[in-house]
Order: structure tokens, then C-alpha cells, then sequence
């Protein structure tokens, strides 16, 4: 799960919400937060709603209503998604009401039509607040991504979760709290797993953990170091420490991202990480509004067909590329075993912008 702040002003300055939540991500021994569960539901509040206009949870009375905190370039939020959807579909006319809790992770998070693009591509129906002041986030005294919190028809939280699975647990406290409106409800068999990696035998190995490439949360291997809002000449030191970050050539350092320094009419310049998992994706984005490509490489070499991401594209040359078009997170590699490997990232843009990057570890039998 992930765990993180949101900046305000020019992204040095932040908030004393943000500057609490970056204080606990950097204490590896912060305690999970106060649980609410028998208490009233807070109200949902955000800064404009999709899909509906503004919800009350003092007026939905009578009906059960999922809470869901997530982030559209969050991969736990994503892998979860599948299973939200599907709830919404079998008992939204039973009296299941859902609300997205969308709390932003990086700017470009708090744009109405980011997120309205996000909603549709990933067929989310059901509302959705954009909560990019953390007032919701607070009320409900969260930390993650994601976490779901079930309100009963008293309005009062019944059950909460942190983190990904838990499915048909979680279904299950639907049930039971959709009975208690009516008990003769007929309701389906709670859903078998979507997602392969969510099915009994699947094997998960621990993986290169998040990693960032701002100078607020980032881990630069090379020697020169960040520099705050600067751009800085950067040569790969060669030798990589698994769970950092290297950069060639020009590279902006801003706090939430690293953005490449220049046009250029070459692939001099890169981004390289040595990690250890069996999937990889990035969010990124570009700093003006044209298209542009990242070519791709693993350990030296463009993607074979077996490990490409759903993301990847190929030119007739055979090399391996993501096409940047929009801000969100893209799915880059997804090896078939597990093992270590070195990825770089290229692009002649001076609009590329990359924020982090996620790992997954799961393989199906």
C-alpha cells in the first residue's frame, strides 16, 4: 500500500496536513492510525464530484455505503478496482452506495479533467469526490492508499481495511449489512477472485520497494546529488544499487519529479533503475500538451514480446517505447520470473516528466 503528502504553492512549501503524512511515511515505525470503526461516519467533502452531485452521509440513511479512498496512479488502488466495480454492479439497486474518495498523491492529481479521464477510462460509475485539500482524508484519520470504510444504515463504520485484498471479506460485511436492511434479500455467491495473482497458490516475492524520483521523496545514486528547482548535468556513476534512481545528462529536479533538461535529436540522456520483481510501471507525465515518446530498454536490450507491460508499443526497428499522452501511471514490464534486472529510460522530449515507480511480485501457478 502506499502511503504519501500532497504539496501546495510551489511544491517546497507544505502544508501541515502534507507535512504530518511526510513525517509517518519517513517513520518506518509509525503506527497505523486510530481505528473508527463503531463510530458515526465523517462526512465525504471534496472540491467538485463526478458521476453524481455532492452525497451527504447523513442523508444516506437507511442505505450501506463503501467509502473508498484511492488514487488513480496508485497500482494497490488499481488492482483493487476490478473487485469495487463488480460491487457496485451486483448491489447498487440493493441499497450499496459507493463513494470514491479520490485523495491526490501528486498535483496533477487535483485536476478535475484528469481525474474525469481516469474515471472513464477505468468504467468507474459510481460517485466520486475529489478530496485534494485531505479534508476527507483527515476526517477519517487515514494514511493509505487504498483503504475502505463500510458506514451501515445507522451511518455508523462497521468495518474498515487497509490495503488490497480481503475480497470476499469485505463482500461478505456488504452482505451481512445489506441484510440487516432486508433480511429476505437474495444475494449472490460471494464472487470468486478476478485477478489472477488474488487466487490460492499464488506465489509473491518481496520486491524493490516504491520509489520516487523527486528530491522531497527520492533516492538519487548518483554523486552529484539533488539540487531544489535546478537543472543539473548529470553522468551515470555505471554501478547501480538496487532501489535508486540514476540520471544521465540534463535533468530538472523538482519535488515531486525529475523532468529531462532539453530537447535533444539523441537518446544520450536516461533515467536508470536496478530492481528486483516481476512487474514495473512509472507515472508519468508531460509538462506541455504534445505526445512524445520514452524508449525502453532491460538490461541493454528493447522488451521481449514475453515481458513487454500493457503499455508497451514496438516500432518496425524493434525498439520498445511507451507513448506519453497523458499524466497517469503506465504499465512498463512484466517479466515472466521473477528475477533482477536494469531498465532505462530514454527520451529526446523536454516534456518528460517521471514521478515514480511501482513493482509488483506475484506469480500464478
Amino acid at each position: 500500500m502506499s502511503s504519501s503528502r500532497f504539496l501546495t504553492g510551489s511544491g517546497i512549501t507544505l502544508g501541515v496536513a502534507a507535512l504530518m503524512i511526510l513525517l509517518t511515511v519517513m517513520n518506518v515505525e509509525a503506527t497505523r492510525p486510530e481505528n473508527i470503526v463503531d463510530e458515526e461516519a465523517p462526512e465525504v467533502v471534496g472540491v467538485a464530484w463526478l458521476n453524481s452531485g455532492p452525497l451527504r452521509i447523513g442523508d444516506l440513511r437507511g442505505k450501506v455505503v463503501l467509502v473508498d479512498f484511492w488514487e488513480y496512479t496508485c497500482i494497490n488502488c488499481l488492482r483493487t478496482l476490478p473487485y469495487v466495480t463488480e460491487w457496485n454492479r451486483r448491489y447498487a439497486d440493493k441499497g450499496l452506495i459507493i463513494i470514491g474518495v479520490h485523495t491526490p498523491e501528486f498535483e496533477f492529481g487535483k485536476e478535475v479533467d484528469n481525474v474525469k479521464d481516469a474515471v472513464k477510462r477505468l468504467n468507474i460509475e459510481y460517485p466520486v469526490v475529489l478530496d485534494n485539500e485531505y479534508e476527507t482524508w483527515s476526517n477519517y484519520e487515514n494514511r493509505y492508499w487504498p483503504r475502505k470504510y463500510l458506514v451501515d444504515k445507522e451511518g455508523i463504520i462497521r468495518y474498515d481495511h487497509i490495503g488490497e485484498g480481503a475480497y470476499g471479506e469485505i463482500e461478505n460485511e456488504i452482505q451481512k449489512l445489506l441484510r440487516e436492511i432486508h433480511p429476505a434479500y437474495q444475494l449472490p455467491a460471494i464472487m470468486e477472485p478476478v485477478r489472477g495473482a488474488d487466487k490460492p497458490g499464488a506465489v509473491c516475492y518481496p520486491v524493490t520497494p516504491e520509489l520516487y524520483c523527486g528530491y522531497l521523496r527520492g533516492r538519487l545514486g548518483n554523486p552529484a546529488g539533488y539540487s531544489a528547482e535546478t537543472i543539473i548535468d548529470y553522468e551515470d556513476p555505471g554501478e547501480h544499487v538496487d532501489g535508486n534512481i540514476y540520471l544521465n545528462g540534463r535533468w530538472y529536479n523538482s519535488g515531486e519529479f525529475v523532468q529531462h533538461g532539453e530537447q535533444t535529436d539523441s537518446l544520450n540522456d536516461y533515467i536508470a533503475i536496478k530492481y528486483h520483481a516481476l512487474e514495473v510501471n512509472a507515472v508519468i507525465k508531460q509538462s506541455g500538451r504534445d505526445a512524445f515518446k520514452v524508449y525502453i530498454t532491460q538490461d541493454g536490450r528493447n522488451i521481449a514480446p514475453e515481458d513487454r507491460g500493457d503499455d508497451v508499443q514496438v516500432k518496425a526497428d524493434g525498439r520498445t517505447f511507451l507513448l506519453i499522452n497523458e499524466p497517469r501511471m503506465y504499465n512498463i514490464i512484466r517479466n515472466k520470473i521473477f528475477g533482477s534486472h536494469e531498465l532505462q529510460l530514454a527520451s529526446m522530449s523536454g516534456e518528460f516528466e517521471i514521478y515514480a515507480y511501482t513493482f509488483g511480485s506475484c506469480e500464478i501457478p
